[in-house]
């Protein structure tokens, strides 16, 4: 493959290259391009046989106007067995996005990092405040709903999101402990739970919440049909949600906003409901043998996932693009590297899950390229003391470049400091090793933008701050007890079971203080200390950062002070649970 293949990787600003492009560089024909790690899809589904079936009806299907949307969402309802008025059909799931971002989403959203693009990018793209909730990598990448909850009130965010299991890092979340988290939520004004991976989970037997959605004023579940079923090239995907939210999402989107091929393959699935449970069976199964065996390779991390990919860190000294364009170029393997993910860094891959012969020709090129004597490192050696590693793409480029001396001072002006608030450093200023690293900045232009930092003294947003009760300052996730800490690479013989999630109240004491009382809507009492979190102190002005995150207004380099306006048949009864659409076996 030539240069210009890689180079395809570098002008991409949050997302790989589309397989079109990568085939139009190389010059391969159709059918000849490289064993692919890098695009979450099933690889046992559709079945060669309904792929002969499509492609015997690719004339009519390309020729003519699909039925409406409202034609192929009773379908699907009717295998799923949900009412049609809580559901809305989208052109894949990021269409969804979009409209619940212009509809639902008023000023500020928070989204644990890394996570899916499109949930930090596209609020951002419209004006909104995005708080950024860091994963750490030290738990694993964890995401402690305590915390979360915790974080959400002392920021004021009005809509939260939280993908279940998350990309890249197959982070999950067990049922209960959502709900109990959608109910501690319930006086803000959107929470979307993203089950775009949730077909390939195990965890549990119905792990989908879109049952308690529909009861739920403020809850959207987002769920995807491409990734399920193997056929991103087809965008589809739909939400739940109360009747309300859905007939509002549903009320804006275009009248043919669905294809031909998405019609054509919604109304394949009744009769294939077996194969598509068999194939998610056997995704979960690779999953297992795909982790024991890089988890054998030296100095490789696997973590725990529960989606149809894994996320590993390299090896120190091993730098994630030149891994990935070795891979390429060398061995005709593509993988996803991960540096151009908020919160992650290129020490970073994700790789999807794949059939065992795929599997060995991606450990035994990573070995070449890691390992191999005589075909160069896969990348330098770190810079003689500068150890310092943060998961965080921004920061290490910017400790690269300043070999751990200081940061430069952005945005002290334009940011007035609140709770955690990060005001700007002066260069000079070092920044210890042992200070967590809050969240990932992307670049705007050749200048990484700092993390969040120590706050400085700065005169109080409010008029009187005596007044404003404030939460106790945040202390990183070190002295809180983890649920089931991360413990290292998963064992090479054979993975253990992916553990289940330690219970609420054993995993996180109430806070000492007291909960002050707040004008907002009713929450029902729970047995979980969500429920007895410091209540919201009011919205944080724009532009100020989030106590241990970023403002969007930082990421993208700018003040943030400026603010943008914005009936089908029923399913058989081969077809997999429709609350979960694939919980057997």
């Amino acid at each position: 493959m030539s240069g210009n293949v890689t180079s395809l990787f570098r002008s991409t600003a949050a997302h790989s290259p589309s397989m079109a492009a990568l085939a139009r560089e190389s010059g391969e024909t159709a059918g000849a391009g490289p064993v692919d790690f890098c695009i979450p899809c099933n690889p046992y589904f559709p079945t060669p046989a309904m792929f002969d079936e499509m492609a015997g009806r690719l004339r009519d299907i390309i020729t003519y106007y699909p039925s409406s949307a409202d034609t192929i969402t009773a379908e699907l309802c009717g295998l799923l067995q949900l009412p049609p008025q809580c559901v809305a059909m989208g052109n894949g799931s990021t269409e969804l996005i979009t409209w619940i971002d212009h509809l639902l989403v008023r000023e500020s959203l928070a989204v644990p990092v890394p996570t899916f693009g499109r949930w930090t990018d596209q609020p951002m793209e419209t004006g909104k405040r995005v708080d950024m909730f860091p994963l750490q990598e030290s738990s694993g990448f964890t995401l402690d709903l305590a915390r979360y909850a915790e974080f959400i009130r002392a920021r004021g965010t009005r809509a939260v999101v939280i993908c279940n299991p998350n990309n890249p890092d197959g982070g999950y979340q067990n049922k209960q402990a959502l709900v109990q988290f959608m109910d501690a939520m319930a006086d803000r004004d959107l929470v979307v739970i993203d089950e775009s991976f949730l077909e390939f989970a195990d965890a549990e037997a119905e792990p989908s919440v879109v049952q308690e959605a529909m009861l739920r004023p403020n809850v959207v579940v987002l769920r995807s049909l491409g990734k399920n079923f193997g056929l991103h090239g087809i965008r589809f995907g739909y939400l739940v949600a109360n009747p309300a939210l859905a007939g509002r999402v549903r009320s804006m989107l275009p009248k043919w906003n669905l294809n031909s091929f998405a019609e054509h393959v919604v109304f394949m699935l009744r009769d294939h409901g077996a194969e598509y449970a068999q194939s998610l069976h056997q995704v979960r199964r690779d999953r297992l043998e795909m982790s024991g065996q890089l988890a054998a390779l030296p100095g490789l991390t696997v973590y725990p996932s529960q989606g149809n990919f894994l996320f590993v860190r390299l090896p120190v000294g091993a730098e994630g693009t030149v891994v990935r364009d070795r891979m390429l170029t060398e061995h005709r393997v593509l993988v996803r590297e991960c540096g151009n993910k908020i919160g992650s860094s290129s020490r970073f891959l994700r790789l999807v899950v794949r059939p065992q012969p795929d599997v060995r020709r991606l450990v035994s090129g990573m070995e070449q390229v890691l390992y191999g004597a005589g075909r160069g490192a896969a990348a330098p050696e770190p810079a003689a003391g500068n150890g310092y590693s943060s998961g965080t793409a921004a920061v290490d480029r910017l400790m690269s470049e300043t070999n751990g001396k200081g940061m430069r001072a952005v945005t002290a002006q334009n940011a007035p400091a609140a709770i955690g608030a990060a005001p700007a450093v002066g260069t000079g200023t070092p920044l210890p090793a042992a200070v967590p690293v809050a969240a990932a900045a992307a670049t705007v232009g050749p200048v990484p933008m700092p993390v969040a930092a120590p706050p400085l003294p700065q005169p109080a947003p409010y008029e009187n701050p005596a007044q404003v009760p404030q939460p106790a300052p945040y202390q990183g996730p070190a002295p809180v007890p983890q649920p089931a800490p991360y413990q290292g690479p998963v064992p090479v013989p054979q993975p253990a079971p992916y553990p289940q999630p330690v219970p609420a109240a054993a995993a996180v004491p109430a806070p000492a203080p007291a909960p002050v009382p707040v004008a907002a809507v009713p929450v029902a009492p729970m047995a979980s200390p969500m429920a007895v979190y410091p209540p919201p102190t009011g919205p944080t002005p724009p532009g100020v950062p989030a106590r241990g995150g970023l403002t969007a207004a930082q990421v993208r380099g700018t003040n943030g002070l400026e603010s943008v306006q914005a009936a089908g048949r029923p399913g058989p009864q081969s077809w997999p649970n429709a609350a979960g659409m694939g919980q057997v076996g």
